[in-house]
């Protein structure tokens, strides 16, 4: 039975929402912290009560004002280290800058790596996130990362709403294969693939459809989805093979700029997404969406890493 002792859990100003959620899973109240920002917009943080020797976990996602985001973590994680915390985790639900991951050009910055060296400078002493859009960022930490999947989260929903013999998983591009091909293992259904060409971020020149999908439903899986282009791209290619039913999964919904109506006027039957970041404001304008909750995951990984206990049960099932 988790008893709270020793534990103090913070949350930033991104996602309140999934704090508390996580903080009920806890059965923890959530820690008092004074977060306010100058005229010029400089974050203040201000830890309101005693962590001498406690176990802190500290939550903000990359989300909104992602950089006030960013600072706000690494104020807290300071402030908590000269408080005399025992040992503090950044729980980052999306990590920040996660697709700045290597050097695509000439004099090109690696941001994630810059925003771990933050992060660690700060005094964090254990990361936890989920879905790295790069598994290859926690070798640029020098403490415990535990990169979580919402892969266990992805196959029950689709378990419990979908028909596996006519289904098909898809991923919309090379890159995400692995991760389709586990779930169409697990799920012992079909895969298939795209080969996408980019002329430049953000915006697709040509897709390939590697796969058959003719009478089928399609589940179009991705980490993230940012514009959708590619995402609803995929799914008119998938309809115009033959796909009687196209879905999709996404763990981190950033849906910017024109996103939630290019979802409304794509083939797409639904969008199903995870809390990861904020997602009511979205939900209300667009009712193709859905949204699944992954705080118990969060909550769960937070417990079992304050007792001491594995994680790795987390990467294979979603906990009660």
């Amino acid at each position: 039975m988790f008893t709270g002792n020793g534990i103090k859990f913070f949350s930033g100003t991104s996602h309140p929402e999934l704090a508390e959620i996580i903080a009920r899973r806890l059965g923890v109240s959530i820690g008092k912290a004074e977060l306010t920002k100058s005229g010029i917009g400089e974050s203040h943080v201000r830890i309101a009560e005693s962590v001498r020797e406690d176990d802190v976990y500290i939550i903000n996602t990359g989300c909104g004002q992602i950089n006030t985001a960013l600072m706000e973590l690494c104020i807290m994680i300071h402030a908590c280290k000269i408080a005399s915390a025992k040992r503090i985790t950044a729980v980052l639900p999306l990590f920040p800058y996660a697709r700045q991951d290597k050097k695509e050009k000439s004099r090109a910055p690696i941001t994630a790596k810059l925003v771990a060296n933050m992060l660690q400078k700060s005094g964090c002493d254990h990361v936890i996130t989920m879905d790295l859009h790069a598994s290859q960022i926690q070798g640029f930490f020098d403490v415990p990362v535990d990169n979580l999947y919402a892969e266990p989260s992805a196959i029950q929903y689709i378990r419990a709403n979908f028909d596996l013999t006519d289904l098909v998983i898809v991923s919309p591009d090379a890159g995400g294969a692995k991760r389709a091909t586990s779930m169409a293992d697990r799920l012992g259904v079909d895969f298939a693939l795209f080969h996408k060409e980019r002329k430049k971020a953000n915006e697709v020149s040509r897709m390939v459809l590697v796969g058959r999908v003719e009478g089928k439903t399609a589940i179009l899986v991705d980490d993230m989805a940012d514009t959708c282009g590619t995402l609803c791209l995929a799914a008119k290619h998938l309809s115009e093979a033959g796909a009687v039913r196209v879905c999709g999964f996404v763990t981190h919904g950033i849906l910017s700029g024109n996103a939630l109506q290019t979802i409304e006027d794509s083939t797409l039957e639904k969008l199903v997404v995870t809390n990861t970041l904020p997602q009511a404001e979205n939900l209300a304008k667009c009712k193709k969406m859905e949204v699944i909750d992954i705080g118990n995951v969060l909550g769960e990984v937070i417990r079992r890493s304050h007792y001491g206990e594995s994680v790795s049960k987390l990467f294979d099932e979603v906990p009660y």
